[in-house]
């Protein structure tokens, strides 16, 4: 194992970006599982596509469709404008969005700039995001407000990333008596707080520990979908770090079981199912399965380098696909769509 220079936080943000533009990061053989449901067709739905309301409230605010746009980047000058383009459609159709981890921002002030987006996006809801193994490294509740503070968020997402931060040579890898901290930033922070995987899920064991510390929610992220080990892999410094990231490729609990889980864990908090979705009829199947919102980061990563007027199209389309599904169910509600039979089969 050779000597390696650790990165900055900034010039590591940079390197994920290309590599989740320009690599293929997916899972090569594990799925997420949802291309094995099917929702039950219902040809005399008795409904007019006119009438189908996607909407929710959620954590006060309410949202014209379940749709999150997952927390991607920040950090560098290049997320500032992929930011930016987010936000702005995300608040023009009442969607939600999380930003990508903050400790960048924390830790060099003159990088808050790349998070702060209520100037395009008033009315958002929007997560700030932290890293909860941060805690076993002089983070708290004081940082955490900070990192709400600087972008005026409505909650805060602890994500949790055991497997990418071993993988790193840079990692922090102390995930140890992370519980009781999460705990106490949830009596303290003052807004709800999202666990969140990052794309290899949650058990059920987890779900229930996660939820019984306070969090509000949870963000399954299955595996299935972007596969952060590669991510990894593709910016190993050295054969070392590429030979040990490459053994976790397939590694995870994918999206549907994952969200399963969440269900199980702790049916009294919303679960928001991630990983892997990309069409309006994946989201259908995750909120059939029990799921609040369903969140989606590649799709919406590609458009927002492009422009604000491409991200405008993927919304447009996971919407409209969204609202034919409901249709297509008899479902005229999120609550209807809940209630659809799911058809399983291999390749449903």
């Amino acid at each position: 194992m050779s000597d390696v220079t650790p990165p900055t936080t900034e010039s590591r943000k940079v390197d994920h970006i290309k590599i989740n533009l320009e690599r293929d990061v997916q899972f090569p053989r594990l799925t997420t599982g949802l291309e094995n449901l099917r929702l039950l067709h219902n040809a005399v739905p008795e409904l007019d596509l006119a009438d189908v309301d996607p909407s929710l409230t959620l954590f006060g605010k309410r949202l014209s469709a379940p749709i999150l746009v997952s927390s991607m980047t920040g950090g560098t000058g290049m997320a500032s404008t992929i930011n930016r383009n987010l936000a702005a459609v995300a608040d023009r159709h009442g969607l939600a969005m999380g930003v990508g981890s903050q400790r960048a921002a924390v830790e060099d002030p003159a990088l808050a700039e790349s998070y702060k987006i209520r100037p395009v996006a008033p009315n958002l809801l929007l997560f700030a995001n932290i890293g909860a193994v941060q805690f076993n490294y002089g983070y708290g509740v004081d940082l955490c407000r900070r990192a709400v503070d600087m972008i005026e968020a409505d909650a805060l997402i602890l994500h949790f990333n055991v497997l990418q931060e071993a993988v790193q040579p840079e990692g922090d890898t102390n995930f140890s008596g992370l519980l009781d901290k999460v705990a106490e930033v949830v009596s303290h922070i003052g807004v709800p707080v999202i666990a969140k995987e990052v794309g290899w899920g949650f058990s059920e064991q987890n779900v229930r520990d996660l939820a019984s510390a306070g969090v509000a929610a949870i963000d399954v992220a299955g595996a299935g979908g972007t596969s952060w080990s590669q991510v990894e892999r593709f910016r190993a410094p050295s054969r070392y770090h590429e030979d040990v990231a490459s053994a976790f490729e397939d590694w995870g609990i994918t999206t549907v079981e994952a969200l399963k889980y969440a269900r199980l864990g702790a049916p009294q908090i919303p679960a928001f199912a991630s990983g892997g979705l990309r069409t309006g009829v994946d989201i259908a199947k995750c909120i059939a399965l029990g799921a609040s919102l369903g969140g989606i980061a590649g799709q919406f990563l590609r458009a927002a380098t492009d422009s604000e007027d491409a991200v405008e199209h993927v919304v447009s389309v996971l919407t409209a696909q969204l609202r034919i599904a409901m249709q297509c169910t008899g479902s005229r509600t999120l609550d209807d769509l809940r209630r659809v039979p799911l058809i399983e089969g291999a390749h449903a």
